[in-house]
C-alpha cells in the first residue's frame, strides 16, 4: 500500500520566458515526483514515455523514485511561453503520449491516487471511478480544461464535471481553471460550486495572491509568501499539490499543509526545475518567511 501514487504523464518542455528559453522533461508526473522524493512516505509514480525519453525515467530512479512505465509511441510534448507577469502562460502541444487504461494500473494500492492529465484525453473518467474504490482521488483538474487545435491549446469547459467530481476527494484548480469549471471569477463562491458537485476538499491556487482550501463548509485563507527571485513558474501548481497532499497524508489541519504548500511553490519560483528541497527546509520558510 502507498501513502500517494501519482498517475501522469512525463512531458518534454520547452518553457520560454522573456530572459531565456529551457528545454526539460516537465508534467504533474516530473514536477511532483520530484517534489516528494524527499519527504517521508511511501510514493510510487505511474506514467508512460516513448522509448527515446527512458533517460527522464532513469533519472527519477537514481533519486530512488519507483516508477512504473507503461508503452507509450510518443512523449507529450509542450510549449510554454510566459509573460512578465508569470501567473499566466500560453501553451502549444507539439506531440501527444498514449492515454492510461484502468487494465495497466490493477493490482496497484494507494492510501491517495493524485492524478496528473495534460490533455483532455489523458486519464479515461472510468480509471477515476476505480481508482475511488481504492482510495481517495486527488485530481489536478488542468488537463481536463485543454483541447488542442493545431497544436494550440485551447480552454474548454469539461463535459463530464457533474458525473466524476462526485468521485473526487481532493480537486485543484487555478483561478482561470475554477472559472471555466463554474462560470465564477470568486474564489470563494467557485468553491462552493465545486463542493456542491460532490468534491470533499476544494484547493483553488491564485498565483501570487495565495490560495484558497474549502472543507466541511470551512474557508481557509493561505497567504503566498515571497520568493527571493521568480525565474520559473513551471511546476509550481505540482509543487504546492505535493506538499498538500504530503502534508495530508500526515494528518496535518488543512491550514497547516495549504501554508506548507504555499512555501514549497515559494521555493520552486525561485529557480529552473524541480523542487527537490526537504520538509525541514519548508518549515524553516514557514518560520522566516513573510507572506506576499
Amino acid at each position: 500500500m502507498y501513502d500517494i501514487c501519482c498517475i501522469g504523464h512525463i512531458t518534454l518542455d520547452k518553457v520560454v520566458t522573456p530572459e531565456s528559453e529551457v528545454h526539460m522533461p516537465g508534467g504533474t508526473a516530473f514536477y511532483f515526483s520530484n517534489a516528494v522524493c524527499n519527504m517521508d512516505i511511501h510514493y510510487r509514480l505511474v506514467t508512460a514515455v516513448a522509448e527515446t525519453e527512458m533517460h527522464f525515467v532513469t533519472d527519477l530512479r537514481k533519486k530512488n523514485i519507483e516508477v512504473s512505465v507503461l508503452n507509450s509511441t510518443h512523449t507529450v510534448y509542450f510549449e510554454n511561453i510566459y509573460p512578465e507577469n508569470r501567473d499566466h502562460r500560453t501553451q502549444r502541444v507539439l506531440q501527444k503520449a498514449n492515454a492510461f487504461t484502468a487494465g495497466q494500473l490493477d493490482g496497484v494500492q494507494s492510501k491517495i491516487f493524485h492524478l496528473g492529465p495534460l490533455l483532455a484525453d489523458d486519464i479515461p473518467i472510468e480509471l477515476i471511478k476505480e481508482l475511488s474504490k481504492r482510495g481517495l482521488v486527488s485530481l489536478d483538474v488542468q488537463g481536463y480544461l485543454r483541447e488542442v487545435h493545431n497544436e494550440n491549446v485551447h480552454a474548454i469547459d469539461w463535459p463530464a464535471k457533474k458525473e466524476i467530481l462526485p468521485y473526487i476527494h481532493i480537486l485543484k484548480a487555478n483561478e482561470s481553471e475554477m472559472e471555466k469549471l463554474t462560470g465564477e471569477k470568486d474564489a470563494g463562491t467557485a468553491a462552493k460550486i465545486l463542493a456542491g458537485w460532490g468534491v470533499k476538499e476544494v484547493v483553488i491556487t491564485l498565483g501570487s495572491l495565495g490560495s484558497v482550501l474549502y472543507a466541511d463548509h470551512i474557508f481557509y485563507d493561505i497567504p503566498a509568501f515571497k520568493p527571493a527571485s521568480i525565474v520559473d513558474a513551471t511546476g509550481c501548481g505540482d509543487t504546492y499539490m505535493a506538499g498538500y497532499l504530503y502534508q495530508r497524508i500526515k494528518g496535518t489541519p488543512l491550514q497547516y499543509a495549504g501554508e506548507f504548500a504555499a512555501a514549497m511553490a515559494t521555493c520552486k519560483i525561485g529557480s529552473s526545475g524541480p523542487f527537490t528541497g526537504t520538509a525541514k527546509e519548508i518549515e524553516q520558510i514557514m518560520k522566516s518567511g513573510s507572506p506576499a
